[in-house]
């Protein structure tokens, strides 16, 4: 944004034509008792060049560490064209295109989209974009509830702490019973899913590849959900998988949601990233946010209009699915770029990880770690070892992540880390991370 300067005389007519004599009037309903007596001490002002050459100062004592974390935000190889497209001055905004005529270009993105990730996911639509993989994960349970009218939901503890803690929140404030699964091996063991699922259960969630990186077995989860006529929820926050495994579509799933920050969108601390639902098609009136459709103008010609809008701004509150207001339009215009680039090569991409996570996991077991889990994994690994809670201290000074120390969110894996290679992780990275072990 552009920063233009005020002078001393525009600020005294913006304040006589709003009938105060002071900007310090303008806070006047601000106790005096919590604000400053005095301008904060600011250093004084430097030119262009001198300002550049600070930031540079500043800069230089950035640190760049090789990282072996993911934990549902990936570090993929980005292409110079998703930067340079997406900042376009065309899409550069956000905001719902409600008027389109002059939004087609958004429009086609957000159903291009959606046309996407329902051919990834082996389902029949899917909504614009959602605000992360935790809230589509909520959201998901909540479109089961509308649809069966049953007020339980059961979840795997493989599923992601941080979603099962986010939809702990929504079962709490909607008045919706919780229930986790256990885990055995790593992955959902069909036993405990039996003895928990009962009639008021509305969906059955689980995560592939799950927080541990581990490959669950959908189909026989799919089978055991639905001989109870319960939804299976798949939620998918590594998305590069879907490029490797069997779509949770052709493997029975009723809804399908998560995190497609992987696809050409950087980790940034965190944010912002873009979360997605897809489902079946019998539940597309129970979804939240909107759906862009194609159609032909009156000349024949293709558009693309908003073609369902759920929320509670456009119908009656009582008949909205959500109260989710924003999608994550710039994110997944990336998204989509990044796909059609990187999209006919998905499959490549996804052995590549695997591969170098394969190799990082038997660099590791030469060095005492131990595998945790025998099971198919796709790009991370639980690894046990003795100085497992104090890796991320001395290694960070080394100039490594090591990984997530799974402790604190799993008291019974207490010496173990959560491992991930990408393919943005070389041989040597791994060779030289294993020499400071």
């Amino acid at each position: 944004m552009s920063y233009i300067s005020i002078t001393e005389d525009e600020i005294k007519i913006m304040l006589g034509e709003i009938g105060v004599d002071s900007i310090d009037d303008l806070f006047a309903d601000i106790p005096k008792s919590i604000r400053p007596d005095k301008k904060p001490d600011l250093p004084s002002p430097l030119s262009e060049q001198e300002l550049s050459f600070h930031i540079g100062n500043l800069a230089e004592k950035n640190r760049i560490h090789t990282s072996f974390i993911g934990a549902g935000s990936y570090n993929h190889y980005i292409p110079a064209a998703v930067d340079h497209l997406s900042s376009r001055s065309e899409f550069f905004t956000a905001y719902t295109p409600y008027q389109p005529e002059v939004s087609q270009g958004t429009l086609a993105v957000i159903f291009e989209f959606q046309t996407m990730i329902c051919k990834l996911t082996g389902m029949d639509v899917a909504n614009a974009s959602m605000y992360d993989g935790a809230t589509s994960v909520a959201e998901s349970v909540l479109m089961s509830i509308r649809a069966n009218k049953k007020n339980k939901v059961l979840i795997s503890r493989t599923v992601h702490p941080h979603y099962r803690d986010v939809l702990k929140t929504y079962c709490w404030a909607s008045g919706i019973g919780y229930l986790e699964a256990d885990f055995s091996d790593g992955s959902s063991p069909s036993d405990d899913l039996k003895k928990k699922l009962d009639n008021d259960v509305s969906a059955v969630v689980v995560q592939n590849p799950n927080f541990f990186g581990v490959i669950e077995d959908i189909d026989e989860i799919a089978s055991l959900t639905h001989g109870n006529n319960s939804n299976l929820i798949v939620t998918v926050n590594e998305p590069v998988s879907l490029g490797l495994l069997k779509n949770p579509g052709n493997s029975g799933a009723d809804i399908v949601c998560g995190d497609a920050q992987a696809f050409g969108n950087p980790m940034g601390f965190g944010g912002p990233i873009l979360g997605f639902i897809s489902a079946k098609k019998e539940f597309l009136r129970m979804m939240p946010g909107r759906l862009t459709g194609k159609t032909t103008d009156l000349d024949g010609k293709t558009c693309y209009v908003l073609t369902l809008q759920t929320r509670e701004q456009h119908i009656r509150r009582e008949r909205a699915t959500s109260n989710i207001c924003s999608n994550q339009a710039l994110c997944a215009l990336r998204s989509v770029i990044y796909l059609s680039i990187v999209g006919p090569r998905l499959r490549e991409l996804a052995d590549l990880n695997h591969r170098m996570a394969s190799y990082l996991k038997a660099r590791l077991s030469e060095k005492g770690f131990t595998p945790v889990f025998e099971r198919p994994f796709f790009n991370e690994i639980v690894m046990r070892h003795k100085t497992a809670d104090k890796l991320d201290h001395w290694l960070k000074d080394l100039g490594y992540i090591p990984g997530l120390y799974l402790g604190g969110h799993y008291k019974e894996l207490k010496d173990c880390v959560l491992f991930c290679a990408t393919e943005m992780t070389s041989k040597s990275d791994i060779d030289n991370f294993i020499k400071h072990i």
